[in-house]
């Protein structure tokens, strides 16, 4: 059975409309006008027990809005919806205990307070026991490699030392299913590889199920192979990632280091040429023609190095939104 179900699921915000100017604005005070905003269209989709699924779209197309649907802070205009066996707006205390919303550029810790205050308070909300508290800290403190940071104030702890923190104050109550918007942003690299390792671990270990936002595209390669493609307000793709990448990226990357320099009229012969810097070369070549083309370049060119790539996620994804459908 399915722990997160939507059916036709909407938000839709009336917005009064003003004309401009002192005739408009007293017209407003006296007969108010309103147009409708279609935040979230007739989405339907369900995720199963365990899966850790990507959620994309572009700022605006309605992520946000759709999470806040699933965690019961916006009740929907229309359509259905049930999370771990709950109706997410009734804010059950049942179906609280079972979730967590993490959002990358909000903060539950308090600033001046460490770390560890923060999550007693947290413990005392969902009727942690002390056992209990100091087994889960101490297993979530290893698992995140924060071991003597909890008793330092937050306002000292870095960025991603925060971040890290924050999780886990979200997950001290261990929730069945994680919301998580935008968990890594503002991160350095090493810090996002952080925290991407331990939301694998945690999936594996827990198997808990978990919608996660990101506009790092590393983010959602490395932990989602399923993913939900969200375009103005409307679900445009629910499938597998290879399979998007498949259907929108039908070529290759080719990259050449050559040991001499070669005209571009004699390059262009065997793809489509991307860049030349002297003696570095980059192609996009069909999937087709992939093992011809390179049997041309060796035979023809004197070649130092070739590497061949797929084409970067974060294109194809915006490739995808741009055409706005997907035939899934």
């Amino acid at each position: 059975m399915a722990i997160i179900l939507a059916e036709n699921l909407s938000k839709f915000y009336p917005v009064a409309v003003k004309e401009p100017g002192i005739v408009g604005t007293v017209s407003h005070f006296f007969r108010r006008q309103y147009r409708e905003i279609k935040a979230v269209q007739d989405i339907s989709f369900e995720i199963e027990p365990g899966e850790v699924v990507g959620f994309l779209g572009p700022n605006g197309a309605g992520k946000t809005t759709t999470l806040k649907m699933l965690t019961g802070l916006v009740h929907p205009s229309q359509g259905q919806v049930r999370v771990a066996g709950s109706v997410p707006f009734r804010r059950q205390e049942a179906f609280l205990q079972k979730i967590t919303l993490v959002m990358g550029q909000k903060q539950q810790l308090i600033w001046d307070l460490p770390a560890i205050d923060s999550l007693k308070i947290n413990a005392a909300v969902y009727n942690i026991s002390d056992r209990e508290f100091q087994q889960r800290v101490g297993e979530l403190t290893e698992m995140l490699s924060l071991s003597g940071k909890l008793t330092q104030a937050v306002r000292k702890l870095s960025l991603g030392e925060r971040m890290k923190a924050e999780l886990l104050a979200a997950l001290l109550h261990r929730p069945q299913v994680l919301f998580l918007d935008e968990p890594t942003l503002g991160l350095d690299v090493n810090a996002q590889v952080g925290v991407r390792d331990f939301l694998r671990e945690y999936n594996q270990r827990y198997q808990a199920t978990v919608l996660l936002t990101s506009h790092y595209m590393a983010d959602i390669t490395a932990l989602c192979q399923r993913v939900l493609l969200i375009h103005q307000g409307q679900l445009i793709y629910d499938g597998g990632l290879d399979k998007l990448l498949d259907q929108f990226a039908p070529y290759r990357e080719v990259y050449l280091e050559l040991a001499q320099p070669v005209p571009r009229e004699k390059l262009m012969f065997y793809g489509d040429l991307r860049h030349i810097d002297g003696r570095s070369v980059c192609f996009m070549v069909q999937r087709e023609d992939l093992t011809r083309t390179v049997a041309r370049i060796l035979a023809d060119l004197e070649v130092i190095d070739l590497t061949v790539t797929e084409a970067p996620v974060e294109e194809v994804i915006g490739r995808v939104f741009q055409a706005g459908v997907v035939n899934s």
